[in-house]
């Protein structure tokens, strides 16, 4: 089923998805204040969080409720609403709607009846952590909360092994220790991760370094073990670059003697065996040079 934005229901109204602060109540946008002002409702992940955001900023509006137990029939209501062409804004907690906040079954539902749904963008806890944990960013795998059991966990980060992007996980205060330990068991002590807790927030921190030193920095510090917290860990660089020399060398040689261009060679390369087209690029260089000495 093809769905365009184009196509918009005669009559109909607007839902706003409308990201609001972390943490930080003055890194909202005068974007999101205005729509949280304007529109005849919004709907919040929890109208208990939602309230004092409003009253901070004099904004007085009705609210809804929408999360994970009512988010189906709740749906539906506001569907109706802006069917009539009642205007209105999709909140969560904190950060980005949708991003491991409910929404998701809303906005499908409403994308698919020809609703508008327009994104306000602001503040999320990822792209926040991201930005300044001195991790690689070109290439990077959210994955939300792991599972709360330490084997469902491991059997999770095993799969992950091979993974070259940046892995991004959420954790809670009360079982990221666990959680550090289940990742340096599954990926060794030296791999890199960088540690984000309180983002935004008077005691905003950053730890980064190998997993055994961030892990051992961790359980020696349990009274830093505050807030929610956001882990990255270095993607498998390493076991990618030893592929590099061991496997493609073959494949490059046999081009480079039917005299295809290095960028050529490089796209090739890249797309057959699924790997970073610059990686390839630096190997084929190498050869090349190495021929022609």
């Amino acid at each position: 089923m093809l769905i365009n934005s184009d196509q918009r229901q005669p009559g109909s109204g607007i839902l706003y998805v409308v990201a609001t602060p972390i943490g930080n109540l003055a890194d909202i946008s005068q974007r999101a204040l205005e729509t949280l002002a304007s529109v005849d409702w919004i709907a919040a992940e929890d109208t208990r969080h939602t309230k004092p955001l409003l009253q901070h900023f004099a904004i007085q509006q009705t609210l809804f409720s929408l999360h994970e137990h009512n988010e189906a029939e709740r749906s539906e209501q506001l569907l109706v609403k802006l069917l009539a062409g009642e205007n209105g804004a999709l909140v969560s907690d904190a950060g980005t709607p949708l991003i491991n906040d409910p929404g998701f079954v809303l906005v499908k539902k409403l994308r698919q009846a020809g609703v508008a749904v327009v994104p306000i963008p602001g503040p999320s806890a990822v792209i926040t952590a991201l930005s300044a944990a001195g991790l690689p960013t070109d290439s990077f795998r959210y994955m939300g909360f792991l599972p709360a059991r330490s084997n469902k966990r491991k059997l999770e980060l095993q799969a992950l092994l091979e993974t070259t992007a940046t892995l991004v996980f959420y954790e809670s205060p009360h079982r990221v220790l666990d959680t550090l330990s289940d990742l340096l068991e599954v990926f060794g002590a030296e791999r890199e991760l960088a540690v984000a807790r309180e983002l935004t927030k008077q005691y905003e921190q950053f730890v980064s370094g190998s997993l055994q030193e961030v892990n051992e920095f961790f359980q020696a510090n349990s009274g830093k073990v505050r807030g929610e917290f956001v882990l990255m860990l270095q993607g498998a660089q390493l076991q990618q670059e030893e592929r590099a020399s061991s496997e493609f060398d073959p494949w490059i040689n046999a081009m480079l003697q039917q005299n295809l261009p290095v960028k050529q060679i490089s796209e090739v390369i890249s797309l057959a065996l699924s790997v970073k087209k610059k990686q390839v690029y630096q190997r084929v260089l190498e050869l090349k040079d190495a021929a022609f000495e």
